[in-house]
C-alpha cells in the first residue's frame, strides 16, 4: 500500500487526489515528510563545499517540498472540514512541527553557512531577487533565535513548542463552542424575519438534526437575525452566546490560554533582545514601530467614536419609542440600525439579497478580473475535499495561470470567518509551478444561495487575495503571492472590494435570481448611497480590537488578559452599546497563531493605501483604466515580497498616502 500524500500526483494540474486521501494517511505522511526534510537540511548544513548562494540559500529554498505538500492538504481540510480525528491529528502535529522549526532555526552549522553568505553578499553578484531572498532568510533565522545558545536556546524551543500547542487548543476550543451551540426557534419566533433568514434558519436546523429552525453561531446567520428579529429576548440570548465564544467555561474556555500565550510571547521577544513582542513583530512591517500603529488607530478612533456616539443617541430614541425604558445594548444596535437604514435610505436587505446570488457575485468577481487583467475562468470537474467545493482553471490568452477553488458555505465542520490560502504557490525555481488557490467563506446555504451586500464584499475581498497569488510572477515560492509584510497583505484584497460597488458591475451582475431583471436603478442608487451607513459602529468595533491587540503586546504581559482588555476599553472610552469585533476569547486572528498578533491594525493600514490606490483609477480613465490595471499588476500583484512594501507602493502610485483618503472613504472626515 502506498500513501497517496507521498505518491507523485498525476491528477489534472497536479491537484491533491482528495478522493484517494484518508485521515489515516496524514500521520505516516507527516512523519515521512519530516524525515525527508531533516535529511535535506542536514545535507545543506554538512556540505563540505564553501557556502554560497546556490548550495545554501537556494538549496534551503528547494528543501521541504514534500512536507509543504502534506501540510497544505492537511491544514486545508482541518480548517474547512474538521472532524474529531483531524482535530486529534492537529493536536499531535503541533508539537512535532514546532520541534522541527526549532531544530531548523537552531541548526548552528546551517546558520553559520547562511551568515557566511550574508557577510559575503556584496561580492556574490546576486540578482535583486536573490539578494532579497538572502536577506529574508538571514533575518528569519536571526529572529527565530538561531544565534541563541545554551539555556536560552533550550528555553526558546520550549516556548515555541508550547505556543504551538496553545494555538491549536485555542482554535479547537473556538470551533467546539461554535459547533456546540444553537438556539431552536418555534414558528412564532420567526415572526418579522425576512424569507432569506427563515430559509437559513431552517437549513441550520436540518444540519443540526432538529425538527424546526435554529440560530447558530455562524456569522452569516446570527448577524441577520440580530438585524431583523423584533424579539429583544431572543436577540439578547443569541448575542450573548455569540459574544461568549471561547469563554463559556469548562474544557473549551480560552481565557487562561490567551493569558499564557501573551506571557510566552513577551518572554520570546525578551530572549531575542526586544523590549516587547510588539517591537519584535513590527520590525518587519511597514509600520515599523508600535508608536506608528497607535498614531494611525487614534487618528481614526476619535472621529469614529464621535460618529458612533451620535448614532447611539438616535438609536436610543428609537428604543424608547418602542416602549423600552432601558439602555441601548449591543443586542439592540444592529436591529435599530437596520430599521434606521430602511427609514433613511428606503433600503431593505431582504429586497437586495435576491439580486446578489452567490453565482452572480462569483461571476461579477471573475468579470472584473477579466476586464482588469485578462483572466478567464473555466469550471473543472475534479475531486475536492467536500461536495460544496468547486474549482476553475484560470487562463490568460490560452495559457494556464492557476487553479482556483471556492468553498463558500457555512457548516459545523468549518471554522468561522473567511480566508484565502495557496495550496501551492507560484514559482519558477527549482521548477516552474502554477498556483493552486482556495477561497473559504461561511455564507448561509440556500437554493439558491443569496448574499448580503456585506457577504458579497467578503467574496470580493478574499478573491482579491486570490488574485495576488494568481498573478504572482517571481522566481522563488517563498517570495510569491501574499508573502509580504502583514500590513501590506490586505491591500490587494481590500482594493478589490471597491469594484463590487462600481455601478456598471452591479448593473450587469446584480440581477434578480428569479426574473433575471437588473436591480432597479433607484434601488442601486440607494444601496450605493448607504455605503457609509453605520460606519461609526463598524469603525469603532474594529479599531477597539486593534487597540486591544496592540496593548496586549506593547508592554509587559498582563496577568489577566480579560482584565487588560477591560482596562483598554475604559481608557479609550468604548461606547457601551458597541463591543469589540473580536473579544479576546475568540480573537482567532491573534491567538490561533501569531500571524496577526500586534498586527490586527494591518487591515486599516492597508485601507489607507487601498483608498488612495482606487482613487488613482478614478483619477485616470475610470475603474477599469487599462494603464492603472497594468501598473497594479506590474508593481504590486506580480511582485510578491521581492521588494519592501513601501517601495512597491511608491512604484505604483509615485508616493505614499496619508490617512485623509481613508477618513473620506469612510465618511468620517471633518
Amino acid at each position: 500500500m502506498t500513501n497517496p500524500l507521498l505518491d507523485d500526483w498525476t491528477t489534472p494540474f497536479g491537484l491533491a487526489p482528495f478522493d484517494a486521501i484518508g485521515d489515516e494517511d496524514f500521520a505516516p505522511a507527516l512523519d515521512a515528510a519530516l524525515a525527508e526534510a531533516r535529511a535535506e537540511v542536514a545535507m545543506i548544513a554538512e556540505n563540505p563545499e564553501p557556502p554560497d548562494f546556490s548550495n545554501t540559500i537556494a538549496a534551503l529554498e528547494a528543501s521541504g517540498r514534500t512536507l509543504d505538500r502534506v501540510l497544505s492538504v492537511f491544514f486545508t481540510v482541518a480548517g474547512a472540514d474538521s472532524n474529531p480525528r483531524r482535530q486529534e491529528l492537529q493536536r499531535a502535529f503541533s508539537p512535532k512541527l514546532a520541534a522541527y522549526s526549532s531544530e531548523l532555526h537552531g541548526n548552528k552549522a546551517l546558520f553559520a553557512r547562511i551568515a557566511a553568505v550574508w557577510e559575503a553578499r556584496e561580492t556574490l553578484g546576486l540578482t535583486a531577487e536573490e539578494a532579497r531572498l538572502l536577506m529574508l532568510t538571514h533575518r528569519a533565522f536571526r529572529r527565530a533565535g538561531a544565534a541563541l545558545t545554551g539555556a536560552e536556546e533550550a528555553r526558546m524551543r520550549a516556548i515555541m513548542a508550547r505556543l504551538a500547542e496553545l494555538g491549536t487548543a485555542f482554535t479547537q476550543n473556538l470551533l467546539a463552542d461554535e459547533a456546540g451551540w444553537h438556539m431552536a426557534l418555534t414558528e412564532a419566533d420567526l415572526e418579522g424575519l425576512p424569507g432569506f433568514v427563515v430559509d437559513a434558519a431552517r437549513a441550520a436546523g436540518r444540519e443540526r438534526g432538529l425538527e424546526g429552525p435554529a440560530i447558530t453561531l455562524s456569522r452569516s446567520l446570527i448577524v441577520p437575525f440580530l438585524q431583523f428579529s423584533p424579539r429583544r429576548d431572543l436577540r439578547r440570548r443569541a448575542y450573548e452566546a455569540w459574544a461568549a465564544r471561547g469563554a463559556m467555561g469548562g474544557a473549551t474556555d480560552n481565557r487562561a490560554i490567551a493569558t499564557e500565550i501573551l506571557a510566552l510571547r513577551a518572554e520570546r521577544a525578551a530572549l531575542l533582545g526586544y523590549e516587547s513582542f510588539a517591537a519584535y513583530k513590527l520590525e518587519t512591517e511597514m509600520a515599523g514601530k508600535p508608536e506608528a500603529v497607535r498614531d494611525l488607530l487614534m487618528a481614526v478612533w476619535e472621529p469614529a467614536r464621535a460618529r458612533a456616539e451620535a448614532d447611539a443617541e438616535t438609536l436610543t430614541a428609537m428604543l424608547r419609542e418602542d416602549g423600552i425604558n432601558d439602555d441601548l445594548a449591543p443586542w439592540d444596535w444592529r436591529y435599530y440600525a437596520e430599521r434606521r437604514r430602511q427609514a433613511e435610505h428606503d433600503l431593505d436587505e431582504a429586497q437586495i439579497k435576491p439580486y446578489l446570488s452567490l453565482d452572480a457575485m462569483i461571476a461579477a468577481a471573475f468579470d472584473c478580473a477579466n476586464r482588469l487583467f485578462g483572466l478567464e475562468f473555466t469550471p473543472l470537474d475534479v475531486a475536492l475535499y467536500h461536495p460544496d467545493c468547486r474549482a476553475w482553471e484560470v487562463t490568460r490568452e490560452g495559457r494556464h495561470v492557476a487553479v482556483f477553488i471556492g468553498d463558500y458555505f457555512a457548516r459545523g465542520s468549518k471554522r468561522s470567518g473567511a480566508w484565502c490560502s495557496a495550496m501551492r504557490g507560484q514559482a519558477k525555481w527549482p521548477r516552474v509551478q502554477a498556483p493552486v488557490v482556495i477561497n473559504v467563506c461561511n455564507f448561509a446555504k440556500g437554493d439558491p444561495a443569496l448574499l448580503s451586500h456585506d457577504d458579497a464584499r467578503t467574496l470580493f475581498h478574499e478573491f482579491g487575495h486570490a488574485l495576488h497569488h494568481m498573478l504572482s510572477d517571481v522566481t522563488y515560492e517563498s517570495l510569491a503571492g501574499t508573502n509580504v509584510a502583514r500590513d501590506f497583505v490586505e491591500l490587494p484584497s481590500q482594493l478589490f472590494e471597491h469594484w463590487l460597488d462600481v455601478p456598471e458591475v452591479l448593473e450587469k451582475h446584480a440581477r434578480h435570481v428569479t426574473t433575471g431583471e437588473a436591480m432597479p436603478r433607484a434601488l442601486l442608487d440607494r444601496l450605493l448611497g448607504a455605503a457609509n451607513f453605520d460606519m461609526g459602529f463598524q469603525t469603532v468595533e474594529y479599531v477597539a480590537s486593534a487597540l486591544v491587540d496592540l496593548a496586549f503586546h506593547e508592554g509587559a504581559p498582563p496577568e489577566d488578559a480579560m482584565a487588560r482588555q477591560a482596562a483598554v476599553l475604559r481608557e479609550i472610552g468604548m461606547p457601551p452599546a458597541i463591543a469589540m469585533r473580536h473579544a479576546t476569547p475568540h480573537f482567532a486572528h491573534v491567538f490561533s497563531g501569531d500571524g496577526y498578533s500586534s498586527g490586527y491594525y494591518s487591515y486599516m493600514w492597508s485601507e489607507v493605501m487601498d483608498a488612495d490606490a482606487f482613487a488613482s483609477f478614478t483619477e485616470a480613465g475610470g475603474p477599469f483604466d487599462a494603464a492603472r490595471a497594468r501598473a497594479l499588476e506590474r508593481h504590486i500583484l506580480s511582485r510578491g515580497g521581492t521588494k519592501e512594501a513601501a517601495a512597491l507602493y511608491r512604484a505604483f502610485r509615485g508616493r505614499l498616502p496619508g490617512v485623509e483618503a481613508l477618513l473620506r472613504g469612510r465618511g468620517l472626515a471633518a
